[in-house]
Order: C-alpha cells, then structure tokens, then sequence
C-alpha cells in the first residue's frame, strides 16, 4: 500500500542511477538528516552524546573506512586500531605544533597522515592476501602501539605518557577541552560523519569502487581486464586509512580530550571496528552504520538492563556482553553473512510488495 515506485518516472540516467532512485527514500533520508541536524542538537544532553551519540559517529566513520579496505576491496586489515591512534596522536602534534589553525583542519591534517601510513603498511597487500595479509597488518597493530609507547617525542615527553587535548574553537564554539558542551561534541563529529560518509558513497558508486569491487571479486580476472592491481589497492588503503585517522582523532580529541595509546588504541578496538562491519554488513555504507550503531547500543542497553535493572554485577555484565556479541557474529556468519544491511534490503523488498505475498 506503500512504498511503491509506480508513478515514480525516471527522465534521464541521472535521476535513474541516483543514490536514492525512489521518491518514498529520499524523503525518509532527508528527514533523517533534518531530525539529526535540527532536531537531536536541542535537545541532546551530555548523558546521551557520552554513551551514545558521540561514540556512535566516531565509530561509524572508523567503520566505513575499514568497509572501504576489507568489504569493498577485500584486503583484511586487524589494524585499525594502531591507525586510529596514528590520527590520535598527528592530531595532538598538529594542535600543538600549530595552535592558531583551526581544529578541523588538524583533523583533516591527521586523516592525511594516516592515509600515509595506511598506505606504507598496505605495500605487502600487493605480494600476499587473506590471512597473511591479517597477520602483516596485525603486526602494524602491534608495532604502531609499541612506538607510540616507546618514543617520548609523540606525547611531547610527558611524564605520564597521556596526551591531552587543549580548548580549540569552530566558529567561537568550544568542541574540545573541558568547556564543550554536548550539542558541540554532536555536531562536529556530525559533519564529519556526514562528509565522509557523502565521499565513501560516490567512491564506491564510481570509477574507483568498480575497481576495488573487482579486486575482491577475483583480482587475478580484474588485471586481465585492465585493473590496476597496485593501484587499486593502495588507494583503497590510503582512503581507508584517512578515514580511520579522522576517527581517531575526533575520538582523542572530542570524545576523551585525553588518552593512553595502550588503553585507547589497543587490539580490541580493532576487532571491535572489525565487529562492526561484520554485524552490519561488508561492503555497505549503510551496513557500517547500522553495525555502529548495533554495538554502541547493546553495551549500553545491556548495562541498564543487568547492572540497573536486575543488580548484576559490573564485571559480569561485562562477560555477558562479550559472550553475546560472540554470539550474534557467529549467528550472522552462518545466517545472514551480509549482516543487518542484507536485512534491510530483504525489509524493503517486502514493503514493496505488501499486502501481497513475496
């Protein structure tokens, strides 16, 4: 009864390969955007954008670039982790080194970096894949905390060994420091969230997605028909990489204001991010965010529920987390490999159709 394209003509192959081709979607994603960008800012507070909202964009950024890297190329990566504290940690050097130039372009700057490094580290991609390449980026994991560790000059030689973000400003607002206020901490990961996701999807739609797509297909038939094997895959790695950097610096910088690389960055964070776009779906946009947003919430939800609601212990609760998480990847592995994203389309399909049987 809804949902229909009937009447939804297309005149031009523009309006036909659009990103939302049907009237009823584009509509449901503007109010999307005008509920997130004029709604959720009145009236978010600092409970909601800590637990839930913050994390949840910081995170979905790290989640499309390792869906760029690992679902539309194919190339495993248990690195991103050590990226995101690359972006940390350029990040506080471009803040401190140069105090004067606004906090959005440290950012930018530290995605750049990133990139770099991603790029440095996704040399061995071209000579091996699959579980090699797991491992060879694994120890890129190891290595990049071990020296983030180990040399005093990326946390200016604290005794403590923390970095610590100062007060930097957008447009007069306080959105790092001890003095930014919720709705601050929302929006600036907001526009982020939204520009790199923007990016990723007309990436992927074009040129340089195809490429990728055929690298993971069979990249031994995507050389045969023109692809450029090198290319294709360090650009993947260095896209990739810039996004994880963004996170990680939107995460020392707006989320924690302060952080030990160990803590922050370590290997469960990438296999937390890994998670995600296994839960949420490789090789889709929407599955990235979807798996963001599945584990932000289930700690969350879980901890209101055990610890509020039924007096479980801290720790317990914790476990009980872990094993259900574990859990729901081996059910979407086995049930539905292309997690909730495949879902979601399965959802629409019906729509489409009801009342009428499938």
């Amino acid at each position: 009864m809804f949902y229909r394209e009937a009447g939804d003509f297309k005149t031009s192959y523009a309006d036909d390969s659009q990103t939302f081709p049907i009237k009823f979607d584009r509509w449901r994603y503007y109010v999307v955007l005008a509920v997130a960008f004029g709604v959720i800012p009145l009236v978010v507070n600092d409970y909601w954008a800590s637990s839930v909202l913050v994390p949840f964009l910081i995170y979905a950024i790290a989640a499309i670039g390792l869906n760029i890297l690992t679902g539309y190329c194919g190339q495993v990566s248990l690195g991103t982790g050590g990226f995101m504290a690359v972006g940390a940690y350029a990040c506080y050097k471009l803040m401190t080194a140069f105090p004067d130039i606004n906090i959005v372009f440290h950012v930018l700057g530290a995605g750049l970096i990133t990139a770099g490094v991603g790029v440095l580290f996704g040399l061995p991609s071209l000579r091996i894949k699959g579980f090699y390449l797991a491992v060879a980026t694994l120890a890129a994991q190891f290595f990049l905390v071990w020296l983030f560790n180990k040399v005093p000059w990326f946390y200016n030689y604290s005794a403590s060994g923390q970095i610590n973000a100062a007060e930097r400003t957008v447009l007069g607002v306080p959105v790092t420091g001890p003095n930014t206020e919720a709705w601050a901490q929302y929006m600036i990961c907001l526009v982020f969230l939204f520009a790199v996701a923007w990016v990723a999807r007309n990436l992927t739609r074009g040129t340089v997605g195809r490429s990728w797509m055929a690298i993971r297909d069979m990249d031994i038939a995507a050389e045969i028909i023109g692809v450029n094997p090198l290319k294709a895959k360090l650009t993947a790695f260095a896209v990739s990489s810039f996004f994880v950097g963004i996170a990680g610096a939107l995460f020392f910088s707006v989320y924690l204001g302060a952080v030990e690389v160990g803590e922050a960055f370590g290997i469960q964070k990438s296999f937390l991010v890994l998670f995600m776009i296994i839960i949420g779906g490789l090789g889709s946009i929407f599955g990235s965010l979807a798996g963001a947003a599945f584990l932000v919430l289930l700690p969350v939800f879980l901890k209101n529920l055990l610890v509020g609601g039924l007096g479980w212990a801290t720790d317990l609760a914790a476990h009980v987390e872990l094993m259900i998480v574990g859990a729901l990847i081996v059910v979407f592995l086995i049930v539905e490999p292309h997690g909730l994203a495949q879902l979601w389309r399965v959802g629409k399909e019906k729509l489409r159709l009801w009342p009428f049987p499938h």
